[in-house]
């Protein structure tokens, strides 16, 4: 038999045997056909033991071939039985008011978002060490967006957060900075020092790609007081970072810029992948950078009426789409924002 001939009589016993399952109307008559096509003496059965006649080099194409026919043939037999079951349950229940023997509907647990998780985390760790949370708001104007964190409207810092503006001097706010210019503006120091921090979502006009978002998620803290110095802001960092990412990862700082604090930093950690040996994911420096952070600038306190001779303190900030993409080794930040359950249902918080 050639190799056409066979391929031909494939064909035919699929086109005749799909019909006759698709027609099978109750389980009985379906399971005969299932013995009829896929026994020892079915019709493609026959067609395979005459493959020995083939030649060498035909065999391996139409035994695929035969393959995808019962193949076919075994997915169309268990759908129909599928259906066959339901319209039977059906049937059923349509006399049955009740019926105690089915099954229960399980009811699958959620869990809150993963940047949720992070957030939460890592409030934990600064109430752990006696900061309270300010949520502040979502819109903002541009005097505690900007100018009273020591960015007037000539600043050419305002261009690295161009962002979403309501009216002419109310907009979306930026970074989470705001909350502490509040803080500041409305803290009696009779009653204490400020030490806050500031968990909430931000918006600027940024470019939609795998590291950026026209919306994330920021955590910005501070402490004020008298006394409070550079070590004190070290220290609080390195006990967070160690908490959350945990004590094996390396800390280091390099002085930076930002305009509400003076002096500034940068903190890194060495790199999750390949603990600092370097690679693609840390650019094969080591480290990967994950917040800033600075002492006060005297013109924040001052402009919150606040006397810089007596008071200061220290200032960070960092973002929660940022650590959880290094802690969970997410590459695209836009998986946080597509509400895909396949992607979410990966963080079901029981690695805590």
């Amino acid at each position: 038999m050639e190799k056409m001939t066979l391929r031909d009589t494939l064909r035919t016993i699929n086109d005749q045997n799909l019909a006759k399952i698709q027609q099978a109307t109750n389980l009985k008559e379906l399971n005969e056909i299932r013995v009829g096509v896929l026994g020892k003496k079915s019709p493609i059965t026959n067609v395979l033991r005459g493959m020995k006649d083939l030649k060498k080099e035909d065999r391996p194409v139409v035994g695929q071939f035969a393959n995808e026919i019962r193949d076919g043939l075994v997915t169309a037999i268990d759908n129909q039985k599928a259906a066959l079951e339901q319209k039977r349950l059906d049937q059923k229940l349509a006399h049955e008011k009740l019926d105690v023997t089915l099954p229960g509907t399980p009811v699958v647990d959620g869990t809150p978002h993963v940047l949720m998780q992070v957030m939460e985390d890592l409030e934990d760790v600064f109430m752990g060490m006696g900061f309270q949370i300010v949520r502040g708001y979502e819109v903002e104007d541009e005097h505690h967006n900007f100018e009273m964190l020591n960015m007037p409207k000539d600043h050419p810092a305002r261009d690295m957060q161009d962002t979403f503006y309501i009216t002419q001097d109310v907009l979306m706010r930026t970074h989470m900075s705001p909350n502490e210019a509040r803080e500041l503006e409305e803290h009696d120091f009779s009653e204490g020092p400020i030490k806050m921090i500031g968990p909430g979502k931000v918006y600027r006009r940024d470019t939609d790609d795998a590291t950026h978002s026209h919306q994330f998620f920021q955590m910005e803290g501070q402490v004020i007081d008298k006394h409070i110095t550079m070590a004190d802001l070290k220290g609080t960092l390195e006990y967070a970072i160690h908490s959350f990412f945990g004590a094996d990862r390396e800390i280091r700082f390099r002085p930076s810029y930002f305009p509400f604090t003076e002096p500034s930093i940068e903190v890194d950690i060495s790199c999750f992948n390949c603990n600092g040996k370097g690679c693609a994911v840390c650019k094969y420096t080591g480290w990967i950078e994950v917040l800033g952070a600075g002492m006060t600038h005297p013109n924040v306190l001052k402009a919150a009426h606040v006397d810089a001779d007596v008071y200061g303190g220290f200032a960070f900030g960092l973002g929660i789409d940022r650590f959880a993409m290094l802690k969970y080794g997410i590459t695209d930040i836009r998986q946080f924002y597509q509400n895909d359950i396949r992607f979410l249902s990966q963080f079901n918080g029981e690695d805590k």
